[in-house]
């Protein structure tokens, strides 16, 4: 190969790449574009393969989506992968894993390699996405301002309608301090009349 194509070819290709092999249970986040936004799509499997090198390398990843089996190939170097994460690593003993391809259900698994793993590469499990790119706890924080908000609102006329209580309470408040009085001053001149007939008794 030339000198020239083989710099050019070593100036795209991506640093920082977990190394992996066929049998490795990768985390592939991979950017779509969705008319004019672009969201982060979660493909995780097993590594069936790797193939090509430099930066023509690909790697083809299997995984089981509702019974069906479904394989997806990326490029290694490619700028859309936005994060590559190795979840496990497999214990095989191949290059390419073409017999999982019929295998169904717990048959189709790879038994996981408990030696000789960088504990700093194995990821830990990411968050659920759904269509939209929310994670289920972003989905519950919305709820929740959600329902916080309705009960906020819920309490403003219930204090709406206290204040409007307590403004009728005043007014019988006030009657009934003035009939009281009013009751006093009748009850006044009758004990001042009685010392008069008292009087006129003796």
């Amino acid at each position: 190969m030339s000198t020239v194509i083989d710099s050019i070819e070593r100036r795209q290709q991506r640093q920082g790449l977990p190394s992996f092999a066929a049998g490795d249970r990768v985390r592939v986040h991979f950017k779509v574009r969705e008319g004019q936004r672009e969201r982060t799509q979660v493909f995780e499997g097993i590594v069936l393969k790797r193939q090509g090198s430099g930066a023509r390398e690909t790697f083809t990843v299997r995984k089981q989506s509702f019974g069906v089996g479904v394989e997806r190939t990326f490029p290694l170097h490619s700028p859309k992968i936005e994060k590559l994460e190795i979840a496990a690593r497999g214990a095989v003993r191949r290059a390419k894993l073409y017999y999982l391809r019929g295998r169904i259900g717990k048959a189709a698994r790879v038994a996981e390699r408990r030696w000789g793993i960088d504990e700093e590469l194995i990821s830990t499990p990411a968050p659920a996405v759904d269509a939209e790119g929310v994670t289920q706890a972003e989905d519950e924080a919305t709820e929740a301002e959600s329902q916080d908000g309705s009960e906020a609102a819920v309490e403003e006329p219930k204090a709406e309608e206290e204040t409007e209580a307590e403004k009728n309470e005043e007014p019988e408040a006030e009657e009934n301090e003035e009939s009281e009085a009013g009751e006093t001053e009748d009850a006044a001149p009758e004990a001042e009349a009685e010392p008069d007939d008292a009087k006129g008794s003796g």
